[in-house]
């Protein structure tokens, strides 16, 4: 695709969701670290398909970016939702992460149906489609999982990775083309969310 069948869709994204950063894949920083952090840190370990240990391993990410030379990133400013307790920040922010996974399945396609045929969406946090996961009912149940799980998720069309579930070292990428990520020290502080589509 040339610069400006590029220029044209990132109108088109851009009527989807304002804030968006085009992006070299060159900036995107994937990290065996990162995977850990999921598994030793994270309480919804295990509960979504989006997520370790059902999303593609660093090694399969690195590969897939690779392959890719183009992004975009799509910055969004959360708020509390219907949770209401900031510690469990998936349901603190349900709304917000819902909204963000809807948007970048919305990029995704639009895309795709721009003759990026190659367009791949990943969301960030655990997955917002359903109050309960197919992940988690099994864990309840007591029922062994395997990463072909993902095969029972309720809306197989719509389920994209979380990056960081992939391994991608979200702070460093988003050093990488100028933004300033910050801890977040205080839940009474800002959040921002960030997911990301390939496109090629």
């Amino acid at each position: 695709m040339n610069d400006a069948n590029m220029d044209c869709l990132l109108l088109e994204l851009k009527a989807i969701h304002p804030d968006i950063c085009p992006i070299s894949t060159d900036a995107v920083v994937v990290a065996d670290w990162v995977r850990l952090k999921c598994r030793y840190g994270c309480r919804a370990y295990g509960k979504h398909l989006c997520c370790p240990p059902f999303a593609p391993s660093p090694e399969e990410m690195r590969g897939v970016v690779s392959e890719y030379q183009t992004a975009i990133l799509a910055r969004f400013q959360a708020e509390p939702g219907p949770g209401t307790d900031p510690e469990h920040i998936h349901h603190y922010l349900w709304d917000s992460i819902a909204h963000l996974h809807d948007t970048i399945y919305q990029l995704e396609r639009r895309a795709f149906l721009n003759g990026y045929y190659k367009a791949l969406g990943f969301y960030a946090l655990p997955c917002a489609l359903c109050e309960s996961c197919v992940a988690e009912e099994m864990q309840e149940r007591g029922v062994g999982m395997n990463p072909l799980d993902v095969l029972k998720c309720r809306h197989k069309e719509r389920v994209r990775p979380s990056m960081e579930g992939c391994g991608v070292d979200v702070f460093k990428t988003l050093e990488n083309v100028g933004y300033r990520p910050q801890v977040i020290r205080s839940y009474t502080e800002r959040v921002i969310l960030f997911g990301m589509v390939l496109l090629e």
